[in-house]
């Protein structure tokens, strides 16, 4: 049987019970009553909040969601370590009002770390997040943020990509069986290509494929690289997979959305939340034969499956972080 939220991921009860009260000012109180200081190697970072719930229709937490990434940090923040990255905050949990943020905060604290970067449509420079301390991962989420989001290219140089990334969107109709078919023919695609791509799950329906590049490429020729195999495949497989054109949930084929090999463009993190209205998921790393043998399905890895998971498989993933691969 599986454990209540509180009990799977071992959450201090301390000051934990929410009772019912029509009086905010008692409810403030109650709330900051939760509030911690977590010593994070040479950061500490005060948490807020911890029993606001996030999830209703499942009754996880805001403190589930820190003590999530405080679990899965180890794992998690090597595919962010000097990549900017793009965040989606719920303040409110996944019911509420949500919202982008690219820029650093003025508040953040002056251990985390920025980059300039200077967009084509802002006259000024903007300071962008980089997250690669478990303390910058936690503070970000105690503001609030559910949502991680990496480019595919890092410091020192952000206009050029060290990956290629396949996102296979599923339209409105389509399951994730034709999904994970798309997929599945894309490795083909690729081993006959001679190159060497790494699933996970996008944390909803679809997948994304890494294709870990070396050095000297640029977003116009990766671009046009996934473009070309993801014009290939629709050829070939006219019934199941289309180049992506405007919105892609369409219809019932997978998308094969090349435009995400973009400067600025990000795309959900391996081991992050995905904000999903009836339960979290995790966008997680599989391997080609779990796809095969469709063993798994995204909806079945929550946080507690996909800690357990990492325990028992280690990180997957691990090859985008070592990949050399030119393309043509």
């Amino acid at each position: 049987m599986c454990k209540p939220v509180s009990e799977r991921f071992d959450l201090p009860r301390k000051n934990s019970q929410v009772l019912p009260s029509t009086n905010n000012r008692e409810k403030d109180a109650r709330m900051n009553a939760s509030s911690e200081t977590w010593q994070l190697g040479n950061q500490s970072v005060q948490v807020t909040h911890l029993e606001k719930v996030y999830w209703p229709q499942v009754g996880f937490t805001k403190g589930d969601v820190l003590h999530f990434y405080r679990q899965i940090a180890p794992v998690a923040l090597p595919y962010l370590k000097d990549r900017p990255v793009t965040l989606r905050v719920y303040p409110q949990g996944v019911e509420g009002a949500s919202y982008y943020l690219r820029d650093c905060p003025e508040e953040a604290p002056d251990w985390l770390r920025r980059v300039d970067y200077q967009p084509k449509t802002v006259s000024h420079a903007v300071p962008l997040p980089l997250i690669d301390t478990v303390g910058g991962l936690l503070w970000f989420a105690n503001q609030g943020a559910i949502e991680f989001h990496l480019w595919g290219s890092h410091l020192p140089d952000l206009t050029q990509p060290d990956l290629a990334i396949f996102d296979l969107d599923p339209g409105e109709t389509a399951s994730f069986d034709a999904v994970r078919e798309a997929g599945l023919r894309l490795h083909d695609a690729l081993a006959q290509a001679g190159r060497r791509g790494y699933p996970k799950t996008s944390g909803g329906g679809g997948l994304h494929i890494f294709v870990p590049l070396a050095s000297g490429h640029t977003f116009e020729h990766v671009r046009g690289w996934v473009k070309a195999i993801g014009q290939q495949l629709a050829l070939n497989y006219p019934d199941l997979i289309a180049l992506a054109r405007g919105a892609t949930h369409k219809g019932g084929r997978v998308t094969v959305d090349y435009a995400q090999n973009s400067l600025g463009r990000n795309t959900a993190a391996p081991y992050i939340l995905r904000a999903h209205l009836a339960h979290p998921t995790v966008s997680t790393p599989l391997t080609w034969e779990e796809l095969d043998a469709d063993t798994i399905h995204p909806a079945d890895l929550s946080p507690q499956a996909v800690l357990e998971r990492v325990e028992r498989l280690g990180d997957l993933f691990t090859p985008v972080l070592q990949g050399e691969q030119q393309i043509a």
